[in-house]
Parts: C-alpha cells; structure tokens; sequence
C-alpha cells in the first residue's frame, strides 16, 4: 500500500491533504486515482489508512481516515555519531539507517573526512537529508522520523555527548572487545564511526577519555558506510528487535 508522510498532526478522522511533494509523487508518479487506498503518517508515530478522495490538479486529499495504531520501532536507542563522507555514501548510511531502526543521526566534521560543509551548505544538506529519512520511512514503514543533526566537530560533540546514554561504542579494526560479549544495555547505545582513513590518535584518544569502548567488526576491514550499517544490524540483534 502506497505511504506518504504528512508534515501535521494527523486528525483521528475526517481528511488530510498531502504536501505538495507527496501529492505529485501520488498523482505523477504513483498513477494513483479517486478511490485507490494508502496510508498516511506524521513522523511522531502516528498512522492512518484511507482513501484519495480528491485528485484535482496539485492537490490530492485523503479521506475516509481510520486509525492503525501500528508500532514499528524497535525498543533499543540507537544513536550513529558517522564522520562526514561523500554525499552519495552520506545518503546511503542515513537511508539503510532508518531503514534498521535509528534513533538519531549525528554527522561528524573529523580530521580526516573528505567531505566538508560550509555553513551556508549545511541547511541545504540537513534538508537533503530530511528527506531521505522520510523516504525511507515511507518505504520501511516507520512511523516515527529518526533525528537528524547538523554536523559537528567532533571533538566540540566530544563535549556535549549525553551522560544518559548507556553503552557508547567506537568502532575500529583494531578494537579490543567484541559485541557479544557486552551486556544488554538499559539505556541508549551510540555507534562512533570514522571517516575513510579512520580517526587519528588525538581523536581515539579524546574518545576514550569520553567513555567510549572500541569494538572491532569481526577480522575484515569496512568501509566507513558498510561499518555503521554492520554496527547497527548487530545491535539490533543482539538488543533490538532482530531477534
């Protein structure tokens, strides 16, 4: 069944109209018609089921609304804190992201990232990537919207990094432990991921210092957009709701 996300609070019933975005997605692309059934969702967990109503020119109305109460996120907290990368491999770590269950998206400046945002970008680029969440949500079936930040240095996110998050993870080749044999978490876990050519000592240092425990991902080394996914469908089976 067809889904769209709509930027307002979802009524319990009566009609909703789509954004300019999905609406032409529905009638242009989609093909959909008068009638056809879809559903809808507001990204703060809320969904509905129901009708087009209304196809007229930009506008595409959706009707005949009925309540899902459909619980699709997974019970594990899981933050990505991932080094900036080239826009293609950024889009893909978010996509297949919210597609495992993230919880929240935290890009990285580091020293050895090779992308690099200007301030006058970063707004175009959140925006971009907003996007890519709610396609993605539309397409898995979430239906709350993973939070994605503006990018920060790494070492000023060193300094503001939640105590309430539980386990905190930075995974590298050469880690000392592995993840089965950490113990379930009763709070969040945040995944640190590095840049192409990997943190430097400063920033592996400075990490420790913050309480991060560094994990290695089995005997092979990984990309920097294959790490994160693999730590977060680890996660999820160890802790989530893999299993």
């Amino acid at each position: 069944m067809p889904r769209f996300y709509c930027n307002q609070s979802l009524p319990p019933s009566g009609s909703v109209e789509l954004t300019p975005n999905a609406a032409h997605h529905a009638a242009r692309v989609l093909r959909l018609r008068e009638g056809d059934a879809v559903e809808i969702f507001d990204g703060m967990g809320n969904e509905r089921r129901g009708q087009i109503t209304v196809i007229s020119g930009k506008r595409v109305v959706i009707g005949i609304l009925t309540a899902t109460n459909a619980n699709r996120e997974s019970s594990l907290q899981v933050l990505i804190a991932q080094a900036l990368t080239s826009s293609e491999k950024m889009d893909w770590v978010i996509q297949k992201s919210t597609e495992l269950g993230v919880t929240e998206i935290q890009p990285l400046d580091t020293e050895r990232s090779v992308a690099r945002l200007s301030p006058d970008r970063i707004a175009k680029r959140l925006e971009h990537w907003q996007q890519v969440v709610i396609s993605a949500c539309e397409q898995c079936g979430r239906n709350t919207l993973p939070q994605v930040y503006a990018p920060l240095d790494i070492m000023m996110w060193f300094q503001q990094i939640s105590e309430k998050i539980s386990r905190k993870y930075i995974l590298l080749p050469d880690g000392e432990k592995s993840l089965p044999n950490q113990t379930n978490p009763h709070g969040g876990v945040l995944l640190l991921i590095g840049a192409e050519g990997g943190f430097t000592p400063a920033e592996r240092s400075a990490a420790k210092q913050s309480g991060f425990e560094s994990i290695r991902m089995g005997s092979r080394v990984m990309r920097t957009e294959t790490v994160a996914i693999a730590g977060l469908a680890a996660v999820q089976t160890l802790w989530g709701d893999f299993q």
